[in-house]
């Protein structure tokens, strides 16, 4: 099915359907695949090692960061 034809039967639809299909569509464009997101991360992990060893901040440690986590539950 080309994408005119498919484009011509969408508009075909009662509104809520197309609502429905145009969400699913703008969704899909923002899925980002398996490499885009092992990049990013890989990219974030670095940015985040290079701050450390330049000092701009500071790491904490898991175990404080769990206990402050959950603090606010008590």
């Amino acid at each position: 099915m080309s994408s005119k034809t498919l484009q011509e039967a969408a508009l075909e639809l009662p509104p809520d359907e197309r609502a429905e299909l145009a969400q699913k569509l703008l969704l899909s464009l923002d899925d980002p695949s398996e490499s885009e997101l092992a990049e990013a991360w890989l990219s974030e992990a670095e940015r985040r090692a290079s701050e450390i060893d330049r000092g701009e901040v500071q790491a904490i440690d898991a175990e404080e960061v769990r206990r402050k986590a959950r603090t606010p539950l008590r």
